[in-house]
């Protein structure tokens, strides 16, 4: 997964930095037990193996790396992210205000009146409140349980409101691969229609406004194949089973959704994932964009 530099910071610790210039040429191991005379050769260590080092803005990890004079040395302390995994989950990001993970498909986003501890909210909520009852969860965006891909999370209701404010222009693109059924006709398209859910759960489309939300659904064709054909599709709304809906209405359900539509079902998952998410920070006003690769199965679609 793409991402920018991050530190996972579970525990809503401030990072704080420690910054030094070079004055001559020197090895960086000696150069920060020098700097830091109160810290052993082995915290030294420890700052590097945990990539708390940064020259000129790059992590290094290499204790004999060469200095030059004019070199800006950096030192966080907070150790580098990795990525945490969870039943069902990964986190890929996580800082103060935010956190990014990967939900795998089958897995509930948030509960329902059958299941309220199997979901992507309820593990997470549950692994910040281990570091802090406290800690608090709040969903930005949703992924259909049978959907696989990337949701995003605030951890305030401040921070949710900016994310999801018009005027703030936050989320600045979310894209998706798709697998359909039969060959889309067209190698791009765009869908726009109104989206209203019956007492059924069902939601279904409408050419005018009738009551319902505003849906649009952008898509360009990545490769056709006898039987299917694989999408990128991106949003420029977010209404409930929006693209499961709208690629339905154009005669193209998305593979192994029998709810709209599907008659197969060869990858035994509906074929619908969540693989890019740009968004400006809440905090930094950062440009974050988070991507993942396309599910190894949706290429076989093509094949068969």
């Amino acid at each position: 997964m793409r991402r920018n530099k991050h530190y996972v910071n579970r525990f809503n610790k401030q990072e704080k930095i420690t910054r030094f210039t070079v004055k001559e040429s020197t090895l960086l191991f000696d150069f920060l037990h020098s700097s830091m005379p109160e810290k052993s050769r082995n915290a030294i260590k420890e700052l590097l193996v945990n990539k708390q080092v940064r020259i000129n803005d790059t992590v290094q990890t290499h204790f004999q790396f060469e200095l030059n004079p004019g070199d800006l040395v950096a030192i966080t302390n907070i150790k580098a992210a990795r990525e945490i995994t969870l039943k069902g989950l990964k986190i890929v990001y996580e800082d103060l205000d935010v956190i990014v993970a990967y939900k795998d498909h089958g897995l509930l986003s948030v509960s329902t009146n059958k299941e309220n501890q199997k979901t992507a909210y309820r593990i997470l909520s549950n692994y910040l409140k281990q570091a802090d009852p406290k800690n608090q969860l709040f969903v930005v965006h949703r992924l259909d349980r049978e959907a696989s891909g990337l949701m995003l999370f605030a951890k305030s209701q401040e921070v949710k409101e900016f994310l999801l404010g018009d005027k703030n222009r936050t989320v600045l693109d979310r894209r998706y691969y798709v697998a359909v059924e039969g060959q889309v006709e067209k190698d791009h398209g765009s869908v726009h229609s109104w989206l209203k859910e019956n007492k059924a759960f069902h939601v279904y489309t409408s050419p005018t406004p009738n009551g319902g939300q505003e849906a649009i659904t952008n898509y360009v064709v990545l490769n056709r194949g006898k039987q299917f054909t694989l999408l990128e599709v991106k949003l420029d709304t977010g209404v409930k089973n929006q693209i499961r809906v709208q690629l339905q209405e154009i005669g193209n359900s998305v593979v192994g959704d029998k709810k709209y539509g599907a008659t197969m079902n060869p990858i035994g998952r509906m074929a619908l994932h969540a693989y890019l998410l740009t968004f400006k920070h809440p905090r930094t006003k950062e440009v974050m964009q988070f991507d993942t690769p396309i599910p190894p199965e949706f290429n076989k679609l093509i094949n068969l």
